[in-house]
């Protein structure tokens, strides 16, 4: 793996997809504090004041969704050397399904689940050929373990990451190349301000209600936990070694995947039913 000594100190470098704020920004300041190079990515670099002026941090520009940018900050990544990428660049699409616009849709998945294919792709070559045993780490979420309503195709890309990154992992083994996810619930940033896009239709407006009003009493199960305790894990799963495919991150990504393992896919699935229920 790559190594720079600095001061008598190993470092290993973590190239990060969406680190201009909530999750991704904790993440890069943890592993900073930590001793790590770190590799902040976002679409505007020059408005990032603080990641900017910490040590041992590199600040580039990239747009998930823009190719041409994907293979040229790879690259300049690459350049510096990589040990660990962490794919948490993303958004949420929320409202009824039916009224998605089919830009919308696309928009998601170029997003979601494309964005980290195109970021990773040179990153596994790169490993491979300098022989490198590198780490893959993505953030997918409580909503790719078990899907809550109004949020059908972010589900459906996190759900997807999760089935790639583990069919990945059986991949690059040979090449001790390793994947991991890292689940999420829900967390207390601005993702409603920044990363969320509502699509409104008057037909889910009940269900909607519901929904936030579960957010704010807990009948949903939603618990809303700091990105700093996210990032933590984060860091658990980047530095502990361990041959584990999934680290759940927050009591309610805790909650549900115990619980759809304790009692089974179909009877959590009517819990869920149950929780969203408007008549």
């Amino acid at each position: 793996m790559h190594r720079t000594v600095n001061q008598n100190k190993i470092m290993q470098t973590i190239f990060i997809t969406g680190a201009s704020s909530g999750l991704g920004k904790a993440t890069a300041k943890l592993f900073q504090a930590k001793g790590w190079k770190v590799i902040a990515t976002m679409r505007n670099p020059e408005k990032e004041i603080i990641l900017g002026q910490l040590e041992n941090v590199t600040l580039l520009p990239l747009d998930i969704t823009d190719v041409k940018q994907v293979k040229e900050t790879v690259q300049k990544a690459i350049t510096i050397g990589v040990d660990v990428v962490l794919n948490n660049a993303g958004y949420g699409l929320v409202g009824g399904f039916e009224a998605y616009p089919d830009e919308q849709i696309t928009k998601q998945l170029d997003t979601n689940l494309l964005g980290v294919f195109r970021v990773s792709q040179p990153f596994v070559t790169y490993f491979r050929e300098q022989n490198k045993k590198g780490l893959f780490l993505t953030v997918t979420s409580a909503a790719g373990i078990a899907a809550n309503p109004l949020a059908s195709i972010y589900s459906a890309t996190k759900f997807a990451l999760e089935g790639w990154s583990e069919a990945m992992n059986y991949e690059t083994d040979q090449f001790g190349i390793r994947f991991k996810t890292v689940a999420p619930g829900a967390m207390n940033t601005d993702y409603v301000g920044r990363s969320l896009a509502y699509v409104a239709n008057e037909a889910y407006t009940l269900l909607w209600d519901k929904m936030m009003s579960g957010f704010e009493d807990g009948s949903t199960n939603v618990v809303f936990s700091e990105p700093e305790q996210i990032a933590a894990i984060i860091y658990e799963a980047a530095t502990d070694n361990k041959p584990q495919l999934r680290y759940l991150a927050g009591p309610d990504a805790i909650h549900a995947a115990e619980t759809r393992q304790t009692i089974g896919i179909e009877a959590h699935s009517k819990q869920i039913s149950n929780l969203y229920k408007i008549n």
